[in-house]
């Protein structure tokens, strides 16, 4: 909300709770403006291999409030979408959009499930459906640079951890006993991409240094063997404590990584290897939408939404006995 002199992105008009319950006083409101978000030339069909923009709007809404004149079948604003055969109401997954969105240090489960008055398991899976909304916002980047790469490692020590656990994480340079992230920033855009590996060895952090940055583009890393050998690469070596010489540094992706660092030791004091590729998209995916106001950020995230669903037996896929549910909290309950 703030203007003038401010820290952060001062230039940015926020939401206010008050303003937001103004804005979406019922289900209906929240609707309406799910639909214009999600089609603002007009609803189209969002079944798959249709995309018709003949749509016909239903008076009574029954079975649901549109239906595609080409392909016959009705949807709603839901279908397609994280929300598919949701039963929870439009404001309640806006207003979750809107907390997540504007929690730059994440927001966890047991806050969901206190602010919206949902259970614990209802909030764990709608926060997880909405971060599938930026699943492939940042991944999918290709820059021009000057472009940072560096990784991150994520979780606790082995020793603390069961031996089934402690058998999965991998082992090298800086990241015994962690889960690894590797990162890369655009410096012209600010854009960010990160996706969790399972090694950081030289073809691994190559190929996401090829498929991220084009092959004239300055690249600029920590002092890694794995980088060495491509043009246009400039390198800071961290173990003689040099940290910047000049333009060369990874300063920009680290603050990435000191925001995902400050959500797991804060907020979700745990991020599981199951699903730490969920959370890595979205703090990487907020940060690439933090130069927008609030309302153009909520848009963007329904937006993203189409054609993304993630029923909850495809979240606890594959998860061993007993903890399909993780405990993300910030407060013991």
């Amino acid at each position: 909300m703030s203007k003038g002199k401010a820290p952060g992105q001062h230039q940015r008009k926020g939401m206010t709770l008050m303003e937001f319950f103004d804005r979406f006083p019922d289900d209906a409101a929240a609707e309406r403006y799910l639909a214009e978000a999600r089609w603002p030339d007009g609803p189209r069909c969002p079944h798959d291999g249709c995309d018709s923009a003949n749509v016909q709007i239903v008076k009574n809404r029954k079975p649901q409030p549109f239906r595609c004149r080409t392909c016959r079948k009705h949807f709603s604003v839901r279908t397609n979408t994280p929300m598919h055969a949701s039963n929870l109401g439009f404001r309640v997954w806006l207003l979750a959009m809107y907390l997540m969105v504007t929690g730059i240090k994440g927001t966890s489960s047991m806050k969901l499930h206190r602010d919206l008055g949902v259970t614990y398991r209802t909030a764990w899976h709608l926060s997880h459906r909405i971060r599938e909304a930026w699943a492939d916002q940042q991944s999918l980047s290709f820059f021009d640079g000057p472009v940072e790469i560096d990784e991150t490692y994520i979780g606790g020590k082995a020793k603390n951890m069961h031996a089934k656990d402690r058998e999965r994480r991998i082992s090298g340079r800086g990241g015994v006993d962690k889960a690894a992230v590797v990162g890369a920033k655009d410096r012209a855009t600010g854009k960010v991409s990160a996706e969790v590996v399972k090694a950081v060895d030289a073809p691994t952090l190559r190929e996401f240094v090829d498929s991220h940055a084009a092959p004239a583009t300055t690249v600029f890393t920590d002092g890694a063997t794995a980088y060495r050998g491509r043009q246009n690469h400039h390198a800071v070596l961290h173990s003689l404590g040099e940290y910047v010489r000049g333009e060369v540094h990874t300063n920009g992706i680290e603050s990435l990584w000191s925001m995902l660092k400050r959500g797991y030791v804060g907020t979700y004091h745990k991020m599981s290897d199951k699903h730490l590729h969920r959370y890595v998209s979205e703090f990487a995916g907020r940060h690439n939408h933090r130069p927008l106001d609030t309302a153009d950020q909520l848009t963007l995230t329904v937006n993203s939404m189409n054609g993304k669903r993630l029923p909850y037996a495809e979240l606890v896929a594959n998860a061993p006995a007993g903890t399909a549910v993780e405990r993300d909290y910030c407060e013991p309950w």
